[in-house]
């Protein structure tokens, strides 16, 4: 499943940079999604391919029928995990609100010790407290003690189109990869059309994430193999031959 990363500023940082890592935090989930739809939808066909010697109509079915399942799953489950996440954060800044509104005072002195601890002194810390207060209470509690930007939750609906179309982007590939070419040269080409993309997904996933590529690459590569080369195995193993 595509997991959504929620990214969270400071007071102190432009918006510019806060906007460019959510959009780095989106351009990984949709890669962990292509992924994901890649490695699926290749292990299905590979393994009908292998079970229904090759037949075209056996392994668009249920290529298809892949395809659409998990594309809806990775919706739906996206759409629970950031729906659970968000209500969450309305609940922390709801009860927020609520003791800004009735313990003004123990919440500037909750806010000045925050900052002491990140190695402010006392008094700076108090003066901190009182200056971001002032300007507004709100933004500085939710951004000190939460973590949160009120005004950039992640929405359900957006997590959920995207993880799904990510997916779909991902398991397309294998399935023109098997279904174009003549029929001796499915399981070969798909192999290697796979292979390809899995590099590319883990170029970009590592570059993404700041990790080393080659390492990311090869990982993603080995595992998408594997999980071809065992379920064309299943399928030849226990397929109806010569359909």
């Amino acid at each position: 499943m595509a997991i959504v990363y929620h990214t969270h500023h400071t007071h102190n940082e432009p918006h510019s940079m806060t906007d460019a890592g959510s959009k780095l935090n989106w351009l990984r989930a949709a890669v962990l999604g292509a992924n994901d739809g890649i490695v699926s939808v290749a292990s299905i066909v590979v393994g009908v391919a292998g079970a229904s010697n090759n037949s075209p109509g056996f392994i668009l079915t249920a290529g298809v029928a892949g395809l659409v399942a998990g594309a809806l799953s990775m919706a739906a489950g996206e759409y629970v995990s950031v729906s659970t996440q968000s209500d969450t954060e309305k609940a922390l800044l709801a009860k927020e609100r609520w003791e800004l509104e009735n313990l003004p005072e123990e919440e500037l002195s909750e806010l000045a010790n925050i900052y002491e601890q990140k190695g402010l002194s006392k008094a700076t810390a108090h003066t901190v407290a009182l200056e971001l207060t002032a300007h507004d209470a709100f933004a500085a509690h939710v951004d000190a003690e939460l973590h949160i930007n009120p005004d950039d939750l992640t929405n359900p609906w957006y997590a959920a189109i995207a993880s799904a179309l990510s997916f779909f982007v991902g398991a397309i590939i294998p399935l023109i990869a098997i279904l174009l070419p003549p029929a001796p040269w499915r399981i070969p080409v798909t192999f290697i059309s796979v292979l390809v993309a899995l590099a590319a997904t883990g170029a970009l996933s590592a570059h993404v994430g700041g990790a080393k590529k080659m390492k990311a690459t090869i990982r993603v590569i080995i595992g998408g193999a594997v999980a071809m080369v065992v379920t064309y195995s299943i399928g030849k193993a226990f397929g109806v031959m010569g359909i």
